[in-house]
């Protein structure tokens, strides 16, 4: 009797995902172990298997179990992941294109109060912030307020800025993104 091959495992693996449905991992590295070879090898089982299974859930299923309604919904989900990869890959393009900031922008989403010069508070929610100013998202225009900005840092503090808004820009109905640069930071809150 001849010794067991790589190619006679892959065998009795592929009968069995025929038989089951599917195989697991440690199915296909129990199968090597009683071969005698390697269970450091059941990839190269999965790659030699690679048009008679599919992978899914943890699991490697025969084509023939997979329903021809699944394998059509997986393209589709393939082709839509495809398209909106390219999507984003042109968004962060152009945004590349027009980032006129010296600074780094960090996305920086959090709840954020703020105090105009009048003395009306608002809760904001931010949007990044840089070492040199913050853009807001909220539902007022604050274009030229001289603002305060207060922060709660993950540590539980509160850091208060003040902010000169810069630019206001309509993003939806009745919703607002404000840019502003820091001119203090409130002498109470210097961590």
């Amino acid at each position: 009797m001849s010794e067991p091959t790589i190619t006679t495992v892959a065998e009795a693996i592929l009968r069995r995902a025929q038989r089951q449905g599917y195989v697991v991992p440690r199915e296909i590295r129990a199968e090597l172990q009683v071969a005698g070879l390697a269970e450091e090898r059941w990839k190269e089982i999965v790659s030699q298997l690679k048009n008679e299974l599919h992978y899914r859930q943890g699991r490697y299923h025969h084509v023939a179990a997979v329903s021809p309604r699944l394998h059509q919904e997986q393209e589709q989900q393939r082709i839509i992941a495809k398209v909106i990869k390219a999507l984003i890959k042109e968004h962060k393009d152009a945004v590349k294109e027009r980032e006129r900031r010296g600074q780094i922008r960090v996305d920086f989403i959090q709840p954020v109060k703020i105090r105009t010069e009048d003395g009306s508070e608002f809760t904001l929610l931010s949007r990044d912030i840089s070492t040199t100013g913050v853009r807001l998202l909220g539902t007022r225009r604050l274009l030229g307020h001289k603002i305060n900005v207060t922060l709660t840092p993950k540590d539980g503090s509160s850091l208060t800025l003040v902010v000169r808004i810069l630019w206001t820009c309509a993003v939806g109905d009745d919703m607002f993104e404000n840019g502003g640069n820091f001119l203090e930071l409130k002498a109470e809150t210097v961590p």
